[in-house]
């Protein structure tokens, strides 16, 4: 028997329950991973809440996108993993069927990766690394063509994504402007590689923006908030520039921005693990700079999965810097 995070109904994080479950042997194109890690992502959150843009399916609704771990067992047309491998999910598939919260999961080949860094990477961090990343590389370097000396404006810099957004733009030469909503992470976001912090409560975005490029713009902006807001901050787009909109944080209706010129686009993380070609060279990008230390994952904090309640509360109160991360014990 195996230990599978479920819910019933939709709500907060109290409507979470762990319950056995039987596995049983992986089908021809399955791995069976036994969890040592889990990511908690905002994507959870509100799938759990009934938010997200599909519903679950209830009643025992599976949830998670993102865990690592070693192969126990392989279907007989599985090819590319082995007993003993240390592999991370992709986050593919619907959350209600394919949700990795658990000790032990049967996952679809298709949606495991090795894990990068490989065995000098710790499960903990090993579990921070692919999502977030990813979906900050997709974005800025495939689809955004994030240049040396590129400015990036990066709405909530302090989540997971936006932490690996500047790790990224350093890495690669450009200038990470980081947002923040209050003073508290704006040391701890230049010390993760900022080269300037807006602190929005504060400060007037538009002027600050202003004055870090000499009033030309940023030539990519990073948003995953939305809302009505997004019309103030497709404003600080440099001619050219591009403004990514990655999430809806604030669900509130999105007015289309109407500056000129202005260029737009929608990006989910499905347009990097959706493609093989894009997720190899997304997998060899991370696994290089984890190997040469320019990628270093935050980790906030850890439960253990039997505290999967309060990890989920501690999501949800955006006090934390980077990762929330959920330990599986054996």
């Amino acid at each position: 028997m195996a230990k599978a995070v479920v819910f019933d109904e939709t709500g907060g994080p109290e409507v979470l329950k762990i319950v056995a479950v039987e596995l049983g042997e992986p089908g021809p194109d399955e791995v069976l991973v036994r969890v040592e890690a889990l990511g908690l992502n905002r994507a959870e959150a509100l799938f759990r809440a009934g938010t997200y843009f599909y519903q679950p399916e209830l009643p025992a609704s599976r949830l998670g996108y993102e865990a690592t771990g070693v192969v126990e067992a392989i279907g007989e047309a599985v090819t590319e993993f082995a007993v003993g491998d240390l592999v991370s999910t992709a986050a593919l598939g619907h959350l209600s069927t394919h949700g990795v919260y658990g000790d032990r999961v049967l996952v679809p080949a298709a949606n495991l990766l090795q894990r990068p860094g490989g065995a000098d990477v710790d499960a903990v961090t090993g579990v921070a690394v692919w999502l977030s990343y990813s979906t900050a590389y997709g974005a800025l370097v495939e689809k955004g063509g994030m240049r040396p000396g590129d400015t990036v404006l990066i709405p909530a810099a302090s989540s997971s994504v936006g932490v690996a957004a500047i790790q990224i733009a350093r890495h690669l030469g450009a200038i990470p402007v980081a947002v923040t909503r209050t003073a508290k992470k704006r040391e701890q976001l230049l010390e993760l590689g900022a080269a300037h912090v807006i602190v929005s409560d504060e400060e007037d975005l538009l002027a600050r923006v202003g004055e870090i490029t000499g009033g030309r713009g940023a030539e990519l902006v990073f948003d995953p908030v939305a809302g009505p807001g997004l019309a103030t901050v497709a404003q600080a787009v440099a001619p050219g520039g591009l403004l990514i909109v990655y999430g809806w944080l604030d669900q509130r209706p999105t007015p289309l921005p109407l500056n000129w010129s202005l260029r737009i686009l929608g990006y989910s993380n499905l347009d990097v693990t959706g493609d093989p070609a894009a997720r190899r060279r997304a997998w060899h990008f991370i696994d290089a700079g984890l190997r040469v230390g320019t990628l270093a994952p935050v980790v906030d904090r850890t439960f253990d999965l039997s505290e999967i309640v309060d990890a989920h509360r501690h999501l949800e109160s955006n006090e934390q810097v980077g990762k929330v991360v959920v330990t599986v014990s054996h």
